[in-house]
């Protein structure tokens, strides 16, 4: 059994449509995959009805988190994936709508921002990039890369530009991490904490706050991650072992903005059962057939 469960839909920051995704997913060998896009859950209608017979479906969102929210510009960056949560929780929802609703006023401070630094983006290049979508970073880094100031997205998280504390950064509305825990609690769903060593990105989550998170509820630790190389990732295993926290692996697919493949990185399929044990919000969704491709 193949479960990724970190995967974007053109819902936030990915290429694929919901729709795309779930029949890509399917292609790629998969029997279970979660849409966790950034904040919200506005994929997962059209991914559920898309689901091809033998996917499963896990619904969820990455949460943007920040450690020492008080204290924006000293805190440290971090995602928060949450899976199986009832979507319609009233608090919940409304903390989601928050962070969705700051993402425009801090993309436009940041095309600002490379402006000043003499790059020639503009608002509306990035709005074409966007779409719909709940705008983020890779929308900017991508237009970075059709100007030819990058070579890749990835190239586009650095301090030289758009990484947490960059030239070309600002900040946004993010949850306490513990805050985030409680509500995704609330809702009946289960918390993984994303690539937490992923030190491309910028600051690394320190071992004592992910103590700390687990003590407050947290449930695992996204382990198997393109971003951690296999020293990070043994040394990570060792860490949940020690804090009674689960273990899962992910592709974090963004379709064609990364290149990444879906099913890069899995979870075992014990975790995986562990993880809907838990979960009470919501339940995976078979596949059914899906709608024409």
């Amino acid at each position: 059994m193949r479960i990724d469960l970190h995967t974007h839909s053109t819902a936030s920051d990915g290429t694929d449509t919901p729709a795309e995704l779930m029949r890509n997913a399917a292609a790629a060998g998969l029997d279970a995959v979660a849409l966790t896009d950034h904040d919200s859950t506005r994929g997962h209608a059209e991914a559920a009805a898309a689901l091809p017979a033998g996917l499963t479906l896990v619904t969820g969102a990455e949460l943007s988190c920040r450690l020492d929210a008080g204290n924006r510009s000293d805190g440290v960056g971090l995602h928060m994936l949450a899976y199986l949560f009832d979507a319609a929780e009233p608090e919940f929802l409304r903390e989601r709508e928050l962070v969705r609703d700051d993402r425009v006023p801090r993309a436009r401070a940041m095309v600002s921002r490379l402006q000043g630094l003499g790059v020639p983006i503009t608002w509306e290049q990035v709005a074409r990039i966007a779409g719909d979508a709940s705008l983020g970073r890779p929308h900017i880094a991508t237009a970075l890369v059709e100007l030819g100031v990058v070579e890749t997205v990835s190239d586009a998280f650095t301090s030289e530009w758009l990484a947490d504390g960059g030239r070309a950064y600002a900040e946004k509305h993010e949850l306490d991490p513990v805050t985030a825990i409680r509500l995704v609690k609330q809702a009946g769903g289960v918390t993984v904490l994303a690539h937490p060593r992923a030190v491309k990105r910028g600051r690394v989550v320190p071992e004592s706050a992910i103590a700390d998170l687990a003590a407050c509820g947290l449930d695992g630790i996204e382990v198997d991650h393109m971003d951690h190389d296999e020293p990070t990732r043994a040394g990570l295993r060792g860490l949940a072992a020690d804090l009674g926290l689960l273990v899962t692996g992910s592709s974090d697919y963004h379709g064609s903005r990364k290149s990444v493949e879906l099913g890069a990185c899995t979870t075992h399929p014990e975790v995986y059962g562990e993880i809907t044990r838990r979960a009470t919000g919501a339940f995976p969704v078979p596949g059914a057939g899906g709608a024409p491709a």
